[in-house]
């Protein structure tokens, strides 16, 4: 599979680019960025070549991985899906509910395949975890802490000056990533209630789930470092379950969901990760955010 990245922040850099460079199973074609300079040095970096334009590179590859703010990646991601492109994108999908369903309809009208990148979901830890609470069942209910210290004192961060980090905060940037682990624990949600009472911009969500259980979150990109971690605990009839930890670097959790792009482009059949369960997701966080705004206004 011919691949192509799209995009050439710090995530790009630290993750996308190293872990397809460094993919034997894919051929690293191609980068394109906003920034000629950047996706210069970027593909010269890995050895491949830098476009100037995005539909040049989305014309040829098979499929493109993207690193970039969401409302550019739901944009270009409608785009690559036209142009008959894979897609590996990251989460959030979208900064709407509208701009998803739009990626959502391109990739099914293409017949593209798609994987959004839930770290956590690509870890062997954490998602054998998953996949054995899930068989259980009988859960009554679960919690999860996603506590990051971004505008809490870990401003030296490449993502602390994050524009849409700063205007979405964590509800939509750790969000995701507790919604992917509780979601196919829990089932889908039925319900939303949400609350802001805490520090900077910590939010606190509850959630009602179709198979009985409820749920709570609590997001933060403001706690101090000492207190920044996460915990996931779900109880129920087979008693208490924690997530183990995840022990493996982004890079190798990101060559694991290159590779379940691989596996779903060639089957054909969905991977529990696509843009589906990415614009779920997303519906789930826009509700929680409507409640939250009318709550402060």
């Amino acid at each position: 599979m011919r691949i192509g990245l799209l995009g050439t922040g710090p995530w790009a850099q630290m993750v996308h680019a190293p872990a397809l460079g460094g993919h034997d199973g894919l051929e690293f074609a191609g980068v394109w960025g906003r920034r000629a300079a950047a996706a210069e040095e970027l593909a010269e970096r890995h050895g491949t070549r830098a476009y100037a334009d995005a539909d040049a590179l989305l014309a040829d590859v098979d499929a493109v991985a993207v690193a970039l703010p969401p409302d550019v990646q739901a944009e270009l991601a409608v785009r690559a899906a036209r142009a008959g492109c894979h897609l590996l994108l990251d989460k959030p999908l979208a900064p709407t509910v509208e701009q998803a369903r739009a990626v959502v309809g391109a990739a099914e009208r293409a017949q593209v395949a798609s994987v959004v990148f839930f770290t956590t979901r690509f870890q062997s830890a954490p998602q054998a975890w998953i996949a054995e609470q899930a068989e259980h069942g009988g859960w009554f209910t679960g919690r999860a802490q996603w506590l990051g210290a971004l505008f809490g004192g870990a401003e030296d961060s490449p993502f602390a000056a994050s524009p849409w980090r700063r205007e979405k905060g964590a509800l939509w940037d750790v969000g995701p990533h507790a919604l992917s682990v509780l979601l196919p624990v829990l089932g889908d949600v039925r319900r939303v209630t949400a609350a802001a009472p805490g520090p900077g911009d910590t939010v606190h969500v509850v959630l009602d789930h179709a198979g009985g259980a409820s749920s709570t979150l609590t997001l933060s990109l403001s706690a101090p470092p000492a207190a920044a971690g996460t915990a996931v605990e779900v109880r129920g009839t087979a008693g208490a379950a924690v997530l183990p930890e995840g022990t493996e670097e982004a890079v190798v959790a990101f060559a694991r969901a290159a590779d379940a792009l691989t596996e779903a482009a060639r089957t054909g059949h969905p991977h529990p990760c696509d843009a589906a369960f990415g614009l779920r997701v997303t519906e789930i966080l826009a509700e929680a955010g409507d409640l939250l705004e009318r709550e402060s206004g």
